[in-house]
Formats: C-alpha cells, sequence, structure tokens
C-alpha cells in the first residue's frame, strides 16, 4: 500500500484538491488490484454516500447559516460580556465563552472563528489587547466547534464507522466544557501578566436576566437538538431539519434580521459547502473500499499490536500520529481517510467507540489552529490583519493547554463516557 500514500503525498503537494488526491489514490489502488472499472467506482462513489445520517450535514450547515445571519451571533457575544466581561482579560473570557454557546449553534470550528473573530478582535484591539493576542484567543476558542454538539465533523465521523451520532455528541459535552474553561484560565494569568482592561463592574442579576432572554432563542437550539436526540423523538438527521425550521422562524419572524429574499443566496451557499464536504466523503470511499479489501486495517491492528499490548500506550501514539496529520490535512479530509483504518484497530484493543471517536476528533479539530495547515489560522489572520508568522507564535500556550486538555480525555475516558453512560449510550 505504500505505492497509494505515494501517490496521495505527491497529488498534495503539488496542489491537487483533497478530494481529487482521494479519488485518484484510490483510482491507483483499483488498478493495481486489478479491479478497475467504471462500474466499481461509480457503485464506491454511491455507497459512500448512501447513509442516512450523512443528510444532516447540508441541514446543520443551512440551520447554521440562518442562525448566523438572524443576529445569533451579536446577542450571543453581549450575553457572554455580561456573564465574564468583569474578569481580568475581560473580552478575552467573552470570546471563549460566545466560542462555546456558537459551537452549539454551528458545529464548525471555522465558522466560529469568522463569526466571532469579526465581532469581538477590532473591540480587542480597540481595547488595548495585541492583534496577536486577540487573534490567539479567537482561533484557539474555535477548536470547541466540533468538539461541544451538534458537530458536523461528529456527523461525518458516525457515519462512517457506525457508532451513534448521538452518543457522540453527549460524549462531547465535558471535553468541550473543559476545553474552554482550560482556555480561560490561561487567559485569566496572560491578561493579568500584560495588564489588559477589563470592565470592573459586574452585571447586575437584571442586567444579565435581560440578556439572557435576547440570546434565549439561540440558546434552546442545542437544547432541542440533543434533547430530541437523546429522548427519541427523533433521529440526528431529522434533528438537523428541526434545527433549519427553527432557525428559519427565529431569523424571519422572531428577530426579523433575515428577509425572504435572502433564503435563495443561503441556500445555495449551504449547498456549496454540502457539496464539496459529500464529493470529498464520494471520492474517500473508493480508497477507503481498496484499503478494506487489503485488509489494511486488519494488518495495522496487528502491527499496533505487536509494538505493545497496552492500549493507552498504543493510545498515545495514535495521538501523536493524528496531531502530526492535523498539521497537514484538512479536518473532513483525514476524518474520511483515517477513521475507518484506526477505528476498528483501537477498538479491537478494548477501548470503547464513543472514547477513540471523540479522542479523534478532538485530535483533528486542534489541527484547525496548528501550522502550517491550520485554517482557523488564516481566517483569523485576515481578520486581525497580521502575519501568520506572528500568530503562530502566540498561539503557542494556547496550544500546549489543548493538548493537555487532550491527554486528560485520552487517559481519563470517565470524562468521555459519563454522559452518555446516563442516557444509556455507553
Amino acid at each position: 500500500m505504500l505505492y497509494i500514500a505515494f501517490i496521495f503525498g505527491a497529488c498534495l503537494l503539488i496542489g491537487i484538491p483533497i478530494a481529487f488526491c482521494l479519488g485518484l489514490s484510490g483510482l491507483f489502488g483499483l488498478w493495481k488490484i486489478d479491479v478497475i472499472s467504471y462500474q466499481v467506482l461509480a457503485q464506491r462513489m454511491f455507497t459512500g454516500l448512501d447513509i442516512f445520517p450523512l443528510m444532516a450535514i447540508p441541514l446543520f450547515i443551512l440551520a447554521g447559516s440562518l442562525m448566523e445571519a438572524g443576529g445569533i451571533t451579536r446577542r450571543l457575544v453581549d450575553f457572554s460580556n455580561l456573564l465574564v466581561g468583569h474578569l481580568k482579560g475581560g473580552l478575552a473570557h467573552t470570546n471563549i465563552v460566545a466560542s462555546m454557546l456558537m459551537a452549539g449553534i454551528s458545529g464548525a470550528g471555522v465558522a466560529d472563528a469568522a463569526a466571532i473573530g469579526a465581532l469581538l478582535i477590532p473591540s480587542m484591539k480597540k481595547e488595548g489587547y495585541s492583534p496577536e493576542f486577540s487573534a490567539a484567543v479567537v482561533a484557539a476558542a474555535s477548536v470547541s466547534g466540533p468538539i461541544i454538539p451538534p458537530s458536523i465533523t461528529m456527523v461525518v465521523y458516525a457515519s462512517i464507522v457506525g457508532v451513534s451520532v448521538g452518543g457522540l455528541f453527549l460524549a462531547g459535552i465535558i471535553p468541550g466544557v473543559l476545553l474552554c474553561l482550560s482556555l480561560m484560565v490561561l487567559v485569566f494569568f496572560m491578561a493579568r501578566r500584560h495588564n489588559y482592561v477589563w470592565r470592573s463592574r459586574r452585571s447586575t442579576i437584571k442586567e444579565m436576566a435581560r440578556g439572557f432572554l435576547s440570546a434565549a432563542s439561540a440558546l434552546v437550539m442545542p437544547a432541542i437538538i440533543i434533547g430530541g436526540i437523546v429522548g427519541g423523538i427523533f433521529t440526528a438527521t431529522e434533528a438537523a431539519a428541526v434545527a433549519v425550521a427553527y432557525a428559519f422562524v427565529i431569523g424571519v419572524f422572531v428577530y426579523k434580521q433575515i428577509p425572504l429574499r435572502n433564503l435563495r443566496m443561503h441556500l445555495i451557499t449551504a449547498g456549496k459547502t454540502s457539496g464539496s464536504i459529500l464529493f470529498i466523503i464520494a471520492c474517500a470511499n473508493i480508497l477507503a473500499w481498496v484499503l478494506a479489501s487489503q485488509q489494511v486495517p486488519q494488518m495495522l491492528t496487528e502491527y499496533m499490536l505487536s509494538l505493545s499490548t497496552n492500549p493507552y500506550l498504543i493510545l498515545l501514539v495514535v495521538n501523536v500520529f493524528l496531531l502530526v496529520v492535523g498539521m497537514f490535512l484538512e479536518t473532513g479530509a483525514a476524518v474520511i481517510l483515517l477513521s475507518p483504518i484506526l477505528h476498528p484497530a483501537l477498538t479491537g484493543m478494548g477501548l470503547h467507540p464513543l472514547h477513540v471517536g471523540l479522542i479523534f476528533v478532538l485530535n483533528l479539530s486542534i489541527g484547525l489552529i496548528t501550522p502550517p495547515v491550520g485554517i482557523c489560522l488564516f481566517v483569523t489572520c485576515s481578520i486581525a490583519n497580521i502575519s501568520l508568522e506572528k500568530l503562530a507564535k502566540a498561539i503557542i500556550p494556547f496550544l500546549l493547554v489543548e493538548f493537555a486538555v487532550l491527554f486528560m480525555v485520552s487517559f481519563l475516558p470517565g470524562l468521555v463516557l459519563c454522559i452518555p453512560r446516563l442516557f444509556g449510550f455507553a
């Protein structure tokens, strides 16, 4: 299988889009095993998409787009500022809490970085925060987007490896909150060291209640999605459809910030984004079928077991491997390419499928802020108008904190599994 890795790496290096890198590698693999035919090619691409939970992807993307256009982001930022703006480094804390709340709506780190960054980076710079620090906080907090449910990355992962979407959503709650709290601790000490300004007056109960009521429509959405899935009222895909209907009603009739004439634009944008993701999945399924037919997952499992019988030692190696992969490969593509190989290898060693899934998603989500291909770094660089080199240096303390959370989650599975167990998913 080395020739497939060579073809894939060569295509990446010369700048071919990731979907075609996967498709060409799979096509070359079919040729090597003498199964090359247009019928097999089309069949593999179709079966890669013929998975009911994948229908949730365009629906969650559309719901997130409608909620953002409906003025949700500004209300969440204002409410977050009322809650934590009085802490040292007030706007930075506001940034993190707002990202955590936005994660329950958008399900994507890049969307969080763009929406929150556009609102708060200019304000932070005006208040005396350095551009590098402002951009680093936004980028680091955006990692919670794919961890706190609902999560588009989790839907893709669960669909590919066959685990419960609802169970994986629940598994992300504690790690996502722990990630944000850890970043807030770091921000507190950095703000004290650099003497950044903050709002000295605490918000009154009346002000917080008013802010909560203003943001309540947004805060209810994650509760509807998770509550409906856990309660057995609807599936993850049906939950995504409910989210779209809810976002439409809130944006058009409650907040009245989405004119009906703009719906066509949101539908087209969601369609384009969904199309690119689903095309990657279709192309990746060709390669996944080739690897499965050559028993690569089984060989990898046997190789890992030959290294050690301790699953946590193997997990440490896998963590390092995924962090390196996340530095060079886009999150969705890495999930699609590697999950069919590593998931059965790790679960075969006795690790819980939901634990493995959360570790997988968290590792690759951290890749959103690791150079050289950290997409959120490029987003926040452009908003803050700074170079990637400056931001890469400023992001290091935040990366170290997120690495610490990653290893806590990896070696303390109770953090991941306790909520799924309460609801019968683990």
